[in-house]
């Protein structure tokens, strides 16, 4: 592998997407996933989206593996994370993520062509792996100094607020405190980690999985280098 409340009833099966969601949003340093709390109940009220065709599907299988390749357990193409990326795109994405998505994944093609000579399916593993560390490491910065400008708008209203309070501050508190635009590749690698995680391969080979319900142990030991154990209801 490479290093790189929401009020909802508390159902069996919200509790195991909830924890995974957040487990995800941890890795990617507490950042809230596109898709909100859709990626939880697995809908969003009234979206149609376009559905991805098989090549596509295949194309993202790659983009993920690349992000989580095969090591001592099967990557993230085994787990079919592709399908899952497309079908929660399509089922839970707004339909302006959603353009950023799919538009995305033309971009990574474009830039792999400019970058290696060759689309992205056809560039060596190697080349893979070279092109998304470069766009982890152009988002990474980019989404840092979107925070600390979004920081110094918030701190500035506030300041402001107390010095004059204005009659009506709803328009301004939604423009501050709305989430900023994502980047294409955060929300690949969102996907890709959400999938490959609550996969079975994921839940059952890259991490140690204990059924439930069982003895219930307030507290187990911890040996460096052991997998992690996966949240499930």
């Amino acid at each position: 592998m490479t290093d790189n409340d929401i009020g909802l009833l508390d159902t069996p099966e919200m509790i195991t997407r909830r924890e995974a969601v957040l487990r995800v949003a941890a890795i990617l340093g507490g950042i809230a996933l596109t898709g909100g709390t859709a990626l939880i109940t697995g809908c969003r009220e009234n979206k149609v989206g376009q559905p991805f065709t098989a090549d596509e599907i295949a194309y993202l299988d790659e983009i993920a593996d690349t992000i989580l390749p095969a090591t001592s357990t099967p990557g993230a193409k085994a787990a079919k994370t592709g399908a899952f990326m497309a079908l929660m795109v399509k089922d839970t994405y707004s339909p302006e993520d959603d353009g950023i998505f799919r538009d995305g994944m033309r971009k990574l093609d474009d830039a792999s062509k400019d970058k290696n000579g060759a689309t992205f399916m056809k560039a060596t593993p190697e080349q893979r792996l070279a092109l998304l560390q470069t766009l982890d490491r152009e988002e990474f910065n980019l989404s840092e100094k979107r925070k600390a400008e979004a920081k110094e708008k918030s701190d500035q209203f506030l300041a402001e607020k107390e010095q004059n309070p204005p009659p009506s501050t709803a328009t301004t508190v939604t423009k501050v405190t709305e989430r900023p635009a994502k980047g294409y590749f955060r929300m690949m690698k969102e996907l890709a980690l959400l999938g490959y995680f609550t996969s079975e391969i994921g839940m059952t080979q890259a991490q140690q999985y204990m059924e439930s319900p069982g003895r219930y142990d307030p507290c187990v030991d911890y040996k460096p280098g052991e997998k992690a154990l996966a949240g499930h209801a």
